[in-house]
C-alpha cells in the first residue's frame, strides 16, 4: 500500500497583460496564472498528480496558501482507499470544518479543494492508463452516482433520478466513444473577440477562425456600447449570416443596463449573452432572460458551488449553462452540475479561456457526451488559442473540433521548463524586470509553518514543499 507523501505548490504567471490577451469589460490587463500544485507519493510507479487553480495575476497570493492548506490533509494517508472512493476522498477535502468555515464550499477554499481533487483524478487517471474523460465514462451510472454529494440537492435533483439520466445513456456509450475519437467535439473560439484588440485585428482573427472550421466565436463586450455596437456588426459583417457570435459581458451590468444593452445588440443575432449580470444574482438572471429573448442567456464561468447552479436551472434563468474546472471544488462537483443541467435539459457550453482550462474542460465534455447527456448538439467548447505549448499534452484543434485527448491523466500537467521560467516573481520570464508588466515590488515570500522555501531548482524559488 502506498502513501502521498508530498505536494509542490507553485505559483506560475504568463505575462498576457503585454499584449491584452484576455482583456475585458471587468478585466483590463489579466496575467493569466494557474496556483499549481502536484501531489507526490511513494508508489513505485512514479507517478504524479497535477492540479492547479486558475487566477489571472495576484490572486495566486491567496490561491496557493490555500491550497497549501487543503493539500496537507493528504500527507500520511494511503494512496489506494483514496483513488478508490473519490466520493469519499471529495468529501474528505470539503468537509474540514475549519476551512469550511471560511466559505462555504465557495471562493478560494472551493477552488482549493478543487485543484486537490482534480490532481487527485490526475494521478487516478494516470495509474489507469486513461485519458480522465475515458476513465469517467467507463464508470456503472451506480459509481457516477456515488461521486455527488446530493446535498442541498435533492429538492431538484435525487440519486434516483441522476441514475434515470446515466441508465439512459448507457446503451449508446461506445457508439458515441467511437463517433467523439472519429470526429472530436465542437469549438468555438475567443481568440478574436478580446476586448483590447483593435477593430483590424477583430477582423483578421475572425476570418482566420472561420477559415479554420469553426462555427462560433465570441466578443467581450460591456465598457461602451457604442463600442460594442461598432465590433459586433463588423465581425458580422466578416463572418457572414451562419456563423454564430457570442457576447460575453463578463459581469459588468446591473440588470436594466443588461436588458438594454442586449437589446440594442440584437439585430446582430447573438449566439448568447454570457454572464450579463453578477454570477449569484439567480433572479437577475431570470429578469434579463425573460426580458431579451429570444436573445439566450449563458452564465456559470464564476458559480461558485452546484447550489447556485442549482437555483439557476430551477428559476429557468439561464439557457446556455457554462461550466468552469477550477472554479468548483473539482470534478466530483462538476459531475453534480453536468447531472444538473442533464436533468433539466440545459446544454453544457463550458468556460476555457484561461491557462489550460481548455485542456481541463474538454474532458468534462467529453464525459459528458459519452455518458451523461449523450449529446453534443447544441454545445461547444471555448477555445482560446494560446498558452497551451506549455503542456505535456495539449488540447489539439481539427476543423473547429476538439480531438478526443488518449494520453493517461486530466492533461493538466505543465512542462518543468515552463514550470520554471513562468515562477513568480524569481523566473526568468519575471526576473528580467518588465515596469509595464511586474507590479509595485516583489510579493512577500511565504513560510507557512512546516513549509521550506525552496532555493534551487526548477521549479524556481518560490515553490514551496511538504514531505512526511
Amino acid at each position: 500500500m502506498s502513501r502521498f507523501t508530498s505536494f509542490r505548490t507553485l505559483d506560475i504567471r504568463f505575462p498576457t497583460s503585454r499584449t491584452l490577451d484576455g482583456s475585458d469589460a471587468m478585466n483590463p490587463d489579466p496575467d493569466y496564472s494557474a496556483a499549481y500544485l502536484v501531489v507526490g507519493t511513494d508508489a513505485e510507479d512514479g507517478h504524479e498528480g497535477h492540479g492547479f487553480a486558475f487566477t489571472i495575476g495576484r490572486g495566486n497570493d491567496v490561491q496557493v496558501a490555500a491550497i497549501d492548506a487543503v493539500a496537507d490533509h493528504l500527507l500520511g494517508r494511503e494512496v489506494e482507499p483514496l483513488l478508490a472512493d473519490m466520493g469519499a476522498a471529495s468529501r474528505l477535502l470539503v468537509d474540514d470544518s475549519q476551512l469550511r468555515w471560511l466559505g462555504p464550499e465557495k471562493g478560494v477554499i472551493a477552488m482549493a479543494v478543487g485543484a486537490v481533487v482534480n490532481a487527485l483524478w490526475d494521478l487516478k487517471a494516470k495509474r489507469a492508463g486513461l485519458p480522465l474523460w475515458d476513465l469517467l465514462a467507463s464508470l456503472s451510472p451506480e459509481q457516477i452516482v456515488d461521486l455527488v454529494d446530493f446535498r442541498y440537492l435533492t429538492d431538484a435533483m435525487t440519486p434516483d433520478q441522476a441514475l434515470d439520466v446515466l441508465r439512459r445513456a448507457e446503451p449508446g456509450r461506445q457508439a458515441r466513444r467511437a463517433r467523439l475519437l472519429r470526429t472530436g467535439y465542437p469549438a468555438y473560439t475567443t481568440s478574436p473577440g478580446w476586448l483590447g484588440y483593435s477593430d483590424d485585428k477583430l477582423v483578421t482573427l475572425a476570418r482566420e477562425a472561420v477559415g479554420q472550421g469553426f462555427g462560433q466565436i465570441k466578443l467581450k463586450v460591456g465598457a461602451d456600447l457604442g463600442d460594442d455596437v461598432r465590433r459586433l456588426r463588423l465581425a458580422r459583417e466578416t463572418v457572414g449570416p451562419d456563423v454564430r457570435i457570442a457576447v460575453d459581458a463578463n459581469q459588468r451590468w446591473d440588470v436594466g443596463t443588461a436588458v438594454d444593452w442586449v437589446r440594442a445588440l440584437a439585430p446582430w443575432d447573438p449566439a448568447w449573452v454570457e454572464e450579463p449580470t453578477s454570477p449569484d444574482d439567480v433572479l437577475g438572471h431570470a429578469a434579463i432572460r425573460a426580458a431579451v429573448t429570444p436573445v439566450p442567456v449563458a452564465t456559470g464561468e464564476h458559480v461558485q458551488n452546484r447550489v447556485v447552479v442549482k437555483q439557476l436551472l430551477q428559476a429557468g434563468a439561464v439557457d446556455v449553462l457554462q461550466l468552469d474546472a477550477t472554479r468548483v471544488a473539482g470534478v466530483n462537483e462538476n459531475v453534480a452540475i453536468l447531472l444538473l443541467a442533464a436533468v433539466f435539459d440545459v446544454p453544457v457550453c463550458p468556460h476555457a479561456g484561461g491557462v489550460g482550462l481548455c485542456e481541463l474542460v474538454q474532458h468534462l465534455s467529453m464525459f459528458d457526451l459519452v455518458a451523461v447527456s449523450g449529446r453534443s448538439d447544441g454545445r461547444v467548447i471555448e477555445y482560446v488559442d494560446h498558452l497551451h505549448e506549455h503542456f505535456l499534452d495539449p488540447v489539439r484543434i481539427e476543423s473547429g473540433h476538439y480531438v478526443a485527448p488518449r494520453a493517461p491523466g486530466f492533461s493538466a500537467q505543465m512542462r518543468p521548463d515552463s514550470l520554471a521560467a513562468h515562477t513568480y516573481p524569481d523566473g526568468p520570464v519575471w526576473a528580467a524586470g518588465d515596469p509595464s508588466v511586474v507590479r509595485a515590488g516583489k510579493p512577500v515570500t511565504r513560510s507557512p509553518r512546516g513549509f521550506v522555501d525552496l532555493t534551487a531548482g526548477a521549479a524556481g524559488s518560490n515553490a514551496k514543499e511538504r514531505a512526511r
